[in-house]
């Protein structure tokens, strides 16, 4: 199975890019699913049932979220019934949407996504590690074909623990958040494909997708400032595509993704 996971996808002119790329991206490296990352693709703060709708129209298969995931508050009562929108799997019970799910390809191949979000440096949640581990306990690796996990988080140590937690058990744990694609991509020795962050969908020329000037204002005068908006710039699609075993579920490779605007292009391998 070949999976492609896009990044944080921040504000319009980002979603517009991604949903422009993702057909042919689709075509030109054989792509079986895509999962991308919309918790900061209304304007940069959370997202809607239209954003949701114009994704899955360009081909997006799941979309995963965050911390942002309540920014747009008419989210609460949509999430519920959009089974291919999740929310992290550790929010507290009760707490609308779903943190995973299992979904079919035209072949009849199952993937499960899970969505879960680090503590270090984020919201006081419950523990991703013990949600994670009780669910692949109940959906192993055989019962489906592949499983990818959303691991969204601040902390370079805690998603790099989540990854050789998982190690052996998910096809991949690809982090999400700090909107910076980090260079560690790898399948670990139990046969999980690995990367810290896979980076954003927006402007790199930007400070992690906004505006330079009131982003670094707040650093330089610590008071409140002007509103962060998004930055307008082309934006460069990142991701990482991961290709599986379907006789064991396993990683047989992960190659970044990077396209158009200011970082240096990489394109993975086309496949079969």
């Amino acid at each position: 199975m070949r999976i492609l996971h896009c990044g944080d996808i921040v504000g319009r002119v980002a979603r517009e890019a991604l949903s422009a790329a993702i057909p042919g991206l689709r075509r030109d490296l054989h792509l079986d699913f895509v999962v991308a990352n919309g918790e900061n693709a209304a304007h940069g703060f959370g997202i809607t049932e239209t954003i949701c709708a114009e994704l899955y129209a360009s081909g997006v298969d799941v979309v995963t979220t965050g911390n942002h995931i309540w920014d747009r508050r008419e989210i609460m009562p949509y999430i519920g019934g959009d089974p291919r929108l999740l929310r992290p799997i550790n929010f507290p019970q009760g707490t609308p949407g779903n943190g995973f799910g299992i979904y079919s390809l035209a072949d009849g191949r199952k993937i499960m996504v899970v969505n879960a979000m680090a503590r270090l440096f984020m919201d006081a949640i419950d523990d991703p590690f013990a949600a994670v581990d009780k669910l692949l306990g109940q959906h192993p690796l055989g019962s489906v074909a592949a499983i990818l996990l959303d691991f969204h988080g601040e902390a370079s140590s805690e998603k790099t623990s989540m990854g050789h937690f998982c190690d052996g058990r998910a096809s991949a744990v690809l982090g999400t958040h700090c909107h910076v694609p980090t260079a560690d991509h790898r399948v670990l020795i139990g046969g999980t494909a690995y990367q810290t962050d896979v980076g954003m969908c927006g402007d790199y020329d930007s400070v992690i997708g906004m505006t330079k000037g009131p982003a670094i204002a707040r650093f330089v005068r610590k008071v409140p400032g002007d509103r962060l908006e998004v930055s307008p710039g082309e934006p460069t699609i990142c991701g990482a595509l991961i290709e599986t075993d379907d006789a064991t579920g396993l990683a047989r490779g992960i190659w970044p993704l990077r396209l158009g605007g200011k970082l240096a292009p990489v394109m993975p391998p086309a496949g079969p």
